[in-house]
């Protein structure tokens, strides 16, 4: 399929809605919203160079983010929940998209690091196709939750460098109580699947830069509620040579205090031992500055 098919096939997707797992089934081109509340135009929360990810996506000009509004998951315990549970921000165009991206690569950012993209994949790909017509060379990085659509993820084909899934739980029930979608870890390990076969192991550059493949994400939550080492077990296995991100900056935000168990923090040994196993598992360990 070339760029054309893939823009005109990823338009259709919006129309009625199958962008993301869910499904909804509205009809966005028209203005309806669905779960992600969000219609034929994206909506930007804020665009910048952020120096606070993982070292081999920050160098010396920090990642050029670019946060989208809403998401397609209802994690309980968003820390970053008034971009991603309520509307807002700056609708644009697909090549006003662009030119934010162009723009950090002008300031000098590492890459383009687009961050919750699922519920807005389509316009996505438009967008980074436009950038690269006028130039873009830097890798851009899909930032996501991991609850990806397969087939929507094939029409990023040759587009996307880096894929950087959270891969939040492995229990199916731990998905449904705290993110409100019934099939997590089935969806997020084909999801993982598919970017693996599209990108591959992390690469590096000569800086120690990420310019292509996989990196996971998991976010250790208290009691182990998410079920780390099985979660890395299932990344190692789909993913051999990805970067791994065992995450111990779990607080309770939003809706965290409607449930008990979410109102401790996780266990500082719980979190060094899971990244020992993510580095004896084979993956690249990114909990630390630098490559």
């Amino acid at each position: 399929m070339d760029t054309d098919e893939q823009l005109a096939a990823a338009r259709e997707m919006l129309a009625p809605c199958r962008v993301c797992p869910r499904r909804c089934g509205v009809d966005r081109l028209a203005g309806d919203g669905g779960f992600c509340r969000t219609g034929p135009r994206p909506r930007v929360a804020s665009a910048g160079a952020h120096f606070g990810e993982e070292g081999v996506l920050v160098g010396a000009g920090g990642s050029g983010t670019i946060f989208f509004q809403c998401c397609n998951l209802d994690c309980v315990f968003c820390q970053n929940y008034d971009i991603s549970h309520f509307p807002g921000g700056t609708e644009v165009s697909a090549e006003e998209l662009a030119g934010l991206m162009t723009a950090l690569a002008r300031r000098g950012c590492s890459n383009i690091n687009l961050v919750s993209p699922t519920h807005v994949a389509p316009q996505v790909l438009e967008a980074v196709v436009a950038a690269r017509s006028k130039g873009l060379r830097l890798p851009v990085v899909y930032n996501c939750g991991g609850y990806e659509a397969v087939d929507m993820l094939a029409l990023l084909d040759g587009h996307i460098d880096v894929y950087m899934p959270d891969f939040k739980y492995a229990s199916a029930e731990a998905g449904r109580k705290y993110s409100g979608v019934p099939d997590y870890p089935a969806v997020a390990e084909a999801a993982l699947a598919e970017m693996y076969r599209q990108v591959g192991p992390l690469e590096l550059d000569d800086r120690g830069l990420a310019v292509r493949g996989v990196m996971v994400r998991h976010l250790v939550m208290p009691m182990d509620l998410a079920g780390g080492r099985e979660v890395i077990d299932i990344v190692a296995r789909v993913a051999p040579g990805a970067g791994m991100n065992v995450m111990g900056q779990y607080r309770p935000c939003y809706r965290a205090d409607e449930f008990p168990e979410l109102l401790r923090l996780p266990d500082p040994a719980e979190i060094a031992r899971l990244r020992r196993w993510a580095a004896e598992c084979g993956l690249r360990r990114l909990d630390r500055p630098g490559p």
